[in-house]
């Protein structure tokens, strides 16, 4: 079974204009991604089925929209809660239909990665953040750094049945951790294998015939962990590089 991932980490990645980037291949047009801070959207032509636990609408849902909140570490005090904020938010920006995450990362510098097999593809839209690095199992200590978080979007290709929805989501958690993994982020314990407030959304069309399997086995589920492991290496390897730059310039000053 071949597949052939596929970064499009370009200057898409630093865009801020609002509007929605143009499809160049059969990944791509799974959805369209528009960056406005504080939003980060992904839309898609035609509703979708989801499955996630997204702070907004979360388990299974239909939606065409999912958005990425970007906030900063003051808009959440221990008083706020955060659902909440998030759906009073989502609504004034007319979002209130959409599936919706939070993130403290800044949204313009999102991942995005597709991948193929045989006859299924996947595209997968990250925000990567690994301030909040934990191990599975462990205990898991504040954050050294500033709050830092995953939250992805992986779609795919093929309609899936609810049962194949929940096997995508796990191959889409499994290959996030392999991401992390492969970061080098070390957390006490080991290596980490995500954080504690990491997020996933994947989605299928509507449509029959659904496909009753989506595990490591089939092209649709290759096609997946390919598309999430490209996306949250590159901003796992992103976020390393720039938390070391940052500081590296903090012990710089006097």
């Amino acid at each position: 079974m071949n597949h052939s991932p596929f970064s499009q980490d370009d200057d898409l990645e630093m865009s801020a204009d609002g509007g929605f980037d143009h499809p160049a291949s059969e990944a791509d047009a799974l959805f369209f991604v528009s960056c406005a801070r504080p939003w980060l959207t992904a839309r898609f032509v035609r509703p979708q089925r989801m499955l996630s636990w997204a702070l907004a609408r979360p388990g299974f849902q239909t939606a065409d929209q999912v958005v990425w909140l970007e906030v900063e570490d003051d808009d959440l005090p221990v008083t706020v809660d955060p659902a909440a904020l998030l759906e009073a938010r989502m609504q004034a920006a007319g979002f209130g239909d959409a599936v919706g995450m939070m993130t403290s990362r800044d949204v313009r510098r999102r991942r995005v990665a597709g991948a193929a097999s045989g006859g299924a593809s996947a595209r997968c839209l990250a925000t990567v953040g690994l301030g909040n690095a934990s191990r599975v199992g462990e205990p898991s200590p504040p954050p050294r750094e500033a709050w830092g978080t995953i939250n992805l979007l992986v779609a795919c290709s093929v309609p899936l049945t609810d049962a194949a929805l929940v096997e995508a989501l796990s191959i889409a958690v499994e290959a996030r951790t392999a991401a992390v993994m492969a970061s080098g982020r070390a957390v006490d314990g080991g290596a980490a294998t995500g954080t504690g407030t990491d997020c996933v959304v994947v989605a299928a069309p509507l449509g029959d015939p659904a496909a009753n399997f989506a595990g490591l086995h089939t092209d649709v589920g290759v096609a997946i962990g390919a598309a999430v492991y490209e996306a949250v290496k590159n901003g796992a390897c992103d976020w390393m590089a720039h938390t070391k730059d940052h500081n590296s310039a903090d012990e710089g000053r006097p």
